[in-house]
């Protein structure tokens, strides 16, 4: 090329630029592209990070409740990626068989299972666990993923217990205590109990456990997160007596788009004020597979074997709220949860 022609063509590229400058349409254009870069950074910021480490879980036993949807199907995924074996801990046979063909194409792994349970009924826990052992002889990590949020009207359990009080913690109590042979057998071995940040606002009160008196929805569900979390410190300090090499850990997922808060859109008038402003739920709130990050991070980083016992948000150590940190309470709600669900160990 001549450098005449080379100096026209700058020419003609600096005519270009200076006449879109000068169009009408650049402005427009120029703040629709500053909206979705903002947009993009709030969504970044609202997933949270992501653990990216990865480990071998070939021959190793996971059983995730509530896992045929929202983060517990992803930590299925993400899991059986890693090569471990999956027992899917799901109340409706039909939805869990569904999840359970998604998990396997997506993780291209052919060992995952389903074994029903139904958390509020604890017959339902027991017969788990005996079909579970019938089929495995270790277990090398628990998550006590599944949960009920914010039902409008108290229902009560098969076993009359406040439902979410009943779902979240009394059954999950059961059933870890029903399986802590087989973890402490398969040491080292952990325990992940998704709590919430609702725990903050929860309130253990022993003469009002089961919301017989004004009941309400959220305060409840704030109650069963903070039970998440007194078991784990409760269970955690009862492990470390026995020496059991068996870690325990409580996490606040985020606040994720998951089927979890059905219960808040159950009457017209909330679908109503709630509806508008769903769009922003993308934005604003993590997907499943970053919800899943911290419990991830908890059942398999060998760094957090001394955090045993604490709370996790982001994938962090974080403090939770003092109501958590109670050692008598969280003895005492123990002592409670033995005889309620009627279990205590020899």
């Amino acid at each position: 090329m001549t450098s005449s022609n080379s100096g026209s063509a700058h020419q003609q590229a600096k005519d270009w630029v200076e006449s879109i400058s000068k169009n009408e349409w650049t402005k427009p254009a120029a703040a629709v592209a500053g909206t979705l870069a903002s947009l993009g950074l709030i969504r970044m910021y609202s997933n949270g990070p992501v653990y990216k480490n990865s480990v071998n879980l070939k021959g190793k036993v996971v059983v995730v409740t509530g896992a045929n949807t929202g983060i517990g199907k992803e930590t299925c995924i993400q899991l059986a990626k890693m090569g471990a074996t999956i027992v899917m801990a799901c109340r409706d046979p039909s939805r869990a068989h569904r999840a359970k063909e998604e998990i396997v194409k997506l993780s291209k792994n052919e060992d995952v299972d389903f074994i029903r349970l139904d958390l509020s009924d604890l017959s339902s826990v027991r017969q788990f666990v005996s079909d579970f052992r019938k089929k495995y002889s270790r277990l090398d990590i628990l998550f006590c993923n599944a949960g009920v949020m914010a039902l409008p009207r108290r229902e009560t359990t098969k076993d009359g217990f406040e439902m979410q009080f009943g779902v979240n913690h009394l059954g999950h109590f059961l059933l870890t205590n029903l399986l802590l042979d087989l973890l402490i057998a398969s040491a080292p071995s952990r325990v992940i109990v998704v709590s919430s940040y609702a725990h903050t606002f929860g309130k253990i009160d022993f003469d009002n456990l089961q919301w017989e008196r004004n009941y309400s929805g959220f305060a409840a569900y704030g109650a069963s997160k903070l039970a998440n979390i007194l078991f784990v410190k409760e269970l955690d300090k009862r492990l470390k007596q026995s020496a059991a090499n068996v870690s325990v850990y409580a996490v606040h997922p985020g606040a994720v788009r998951t089927e979890l808060p059905r219960y808040i859109l159950s009457s017209w008038w909330k679908k109503l004020l709630v509806t508008p402003i769903l769009p922003l739920t993308y934005l604003l709130l993590k997907d499943p597979y970053h919800g899943a990050q911290t419990q991830i991070r908890c059942a398999i980083d060998p760094t957090l074997q001394q955090s045993s016992g604490k709370y996790f948000a982001d994938c962090k150590e974080k403090m939770p709220s003092a109501a958590a940190r109670d050692d008598q309470v969280a003895e005492k709600l123990w002592q409670v949860s033995e005889e309620l669900v009627g279990w205590k160990k020899k």
